[in-house]
């Protein structure tokens, strides 16, 4: 007896009805990335190995999936590494391949290929699946699209401006009212490291700050401590656990803080030029909240660092997110390609969808009706309206079989067609059609026109 098939861990197989809830969120999203000027680019699902690996970090690496050299992969190994048993070593001999972790490096990757073909600033948005070998979770996956869209090419801060605008046009077109997005800069956390004495303690410094809503103001500076942070240092970033105020009034307190670390002062005016733009200009529905704690991607982004979090009903992570990088075409050798980006993360998006009730019933609409079959002679009478109902964009299906009629109203039934059209001998002669509601039961013989008309 066969054994049941089954999918890998961390991967999903997708309905009808949740590829056209997806889809639905995709092309709102793509949409509005057209609209605000982005241009679409696809790169391949697997890279050369020495294009992704290292570009991550030691954990980044752990987890992107390597794809073993084909035919006799083992015959070009190192036999002392094979003998020894040392994977990391042993990889890069038999696989020369994997499979992309993100759509950042790619891009870079992309830039820096075909530099002399783009005009800068390049404006390019990219929706594709990715792949990391990570331990499955709610909301988190090893197979999952990412919805990424980037500016290479420019120092300007009004690109900050539209993104975080980008974001709010997004979130609102879908009816997720009251998402907040949050932004900081990374030259204030490493301004804030500076004016403390910890400059060399700043990833430690940032993720304990990054956990206070967590564990607490005791839990944090429990954290700092042990990391070698000094009581003293501590004490001098007291506001910053008690940062409550209009973004005006946050950025004046970090304009004290800073005010002796010039790293510090440049990002509290960036901040200050993105964050009175964005509320001059005004969102829609969604809430801008300066937020120091946030510290994503510190080995990664130079400037302006976004997070958007849903509407508070939910309890769900954050589902955004991106930055300002300065040098991301560097690992490639094109350097001073500054750049900002931001992502959508679209399964936690349609999780926080789902559970809000928000997606439109059209968005899973079947056939608008079934026509019945009662022999060749009535399906092909019924499939010349068809054709005519399908040229005017009219969703309607012919039931491939001769079967019983009971069976063939189940059907419709189970697909949620709502209406059902009747061809037999009456109806062909007087060139008409029996439609029937199925939720109400009621039938009326109609022309093609009456009929075209009762479905459109």
């Amino acid at each position: 007896m066969a054994s049941k098939p089954s999918i890998p861990k961390g991967t999903r197989d997708f309905s009808p009805t949740e590829v056209a809830k997806r889809q639905y969120i995709i092309q709102i999203i793509k949409s509005n990335f057209e609209k605000f000027g982005f241009q679409p680019i696809e790169t391949p699902s697997f890279e050369n190995s020495e294009t992704l690996m290292g570009k991550y970090g030691e954990e980044g690496d752990r987890l992107i999936f390597k794809i073993l050299n084909s035919g006799d992969y083992l015959a070009k190994a190192n036999a002392t590494h094979l003998e020894n048993k040392d994977s990391t070593k042993l990889t890069s001999s038999i696989s020369e391949k994997a499979l992309r972790y993100d759509l950042t490096v790619p891009f870079a990757r992309y830039v820096v290929q075909h530099q002399n073909e783009i005009e800068f600033p390049f404006k390019r948005y990219q929706i594709q699946p990715v792949w990391r070998a990570d331990r499955p979770q709610k909301g988190r996956f090893r197979e999952f699209f990412q919805c990424d869209a980037d500016v290479v090419g420019s120092k300007s801060l009004w690109q900050e401006v539209e993104l975080v605008q980008l974001y709010d046009t997004v979130f609102t077109t879908l009816g997720l009212e009251g998402v907040t997005i949050k932004i900081n800069n990374r030259k204030i956390l490493s301004g804030i490291a500076e004016v403390i004495g910890a400059s060399d303690k700043l990833i430690d410094f940032t993720v304990a700050l990054d956990k206070l809503d967590k564990i607490g103001e005791d839990g944090v500076k429990k954290e700092m401590m042990e990391k070698g942070i000094s009581e003293e240092a501590i004490e001098k970033v007291q506001p910053l656990f008690n940062f409550i105020g209009t973004i005006s009034e946050k950025i004046n307190q970090l304009s004290v803080l800073l005010a002796e670390s010039n790293e510090g002062m440049k990002g509290v005016e960036e901040l200050r030029f993105i964050c009175d733009n964005v509320m001059k200009l005004g969102l829609n529905t969604s809430i801008l909240d300066l937020d120091v704690t946030l510290a994503r991607g510190l080995n990664y982004y130079t400037g302006a660092i976004f997070e958007v979090a849903p509407p508070k009903s939910v309890a769900m992570g954050s589902i955004g997110g991106g930055g300002r990088y300065d040098d991301l075409t560097g690992i490639f050798g094109l350097k001073n390609m500054s750049g900002v980006g931001i992502s959508f993360g679209l399964d936690r998006i349609y999780l926080v969808i789902e559970e809000l009730n928000l997606f439109p019933e059209t968005v899973t609409a079947t056939s608008k009706a079934l026509f019945i079959n009662y022999g060749d002679t009535e399906a092909f009478y019924g499939l010349q309206a068809i054709q005519k109902l399908r040229a005017s964009g009219i969703k309607v299906e012919l039931y491939p079989d001769n079967a019983k009629v009971a069976k063939q109203f189940q059907h419709a039934d189970k697909r949620g067609i709502p209406f059902a059209v009747i061809v037999g001998a009456q109806e062909m002669e007087s060139n008409s059609f029996s439609l029937k509601n199925l939720v109400t039961g009621e039938q009326v013989l109609l022309d093609f026109e009456g009929l075209k008309k009762a479905l459109s």
